[in-house]
């Protein structure tokens, strides 16, 4: 759901198609430009950010489930702290949006 909502902002904020001329190396008006570039990678860090930190958050969750899976098994009152862990795991990924948020709003249009 994080990737999705993600996508929709990064597309809004998507630079104007460039027009690549490969043979020339100087400078004319078709040419994308320094800060086209650079909004493009700002962009790619932006879902790559997003990513990581949810493939972390469900690592964290999986193994934190598992945890709590056999200790509910052999002490049912360990249940609820260790559920509370599991929901400061899964926050992860809603902080990664929140810093994707924030590095896409440095790309200027």
């Amino acid at each position: 759901i994080y990737g999705v909502i993600m996508a929709i902002i990064m597309v809004s904020r998507l630079p104007s198609q460039c027009d690549w001329t490969y043979t020339s190396i100087t400078s004319t008006d078709d040419q994308c430009s320094c800060v086209v570039i650079s909004n493009c990678y700002s962009l790619f860090t932006t879902g790559l950010t997003v990513g990581l930190s949810n493939l972390f958050c469900g690592i964290c969750v999986g193994v934190t489930g598992s945890g709590c899976a056999l200790a509910d098994a052999q002490e049912a009152s360990l249940f609820v702290k260790i559920l509370i862990v599991e929901i400061f795991g899964s926050a992860l990924g809603l902080f990664g949006v929140i810093v994707g948020i924030i590095q896409s709003q440095g790309v200027s249009g």
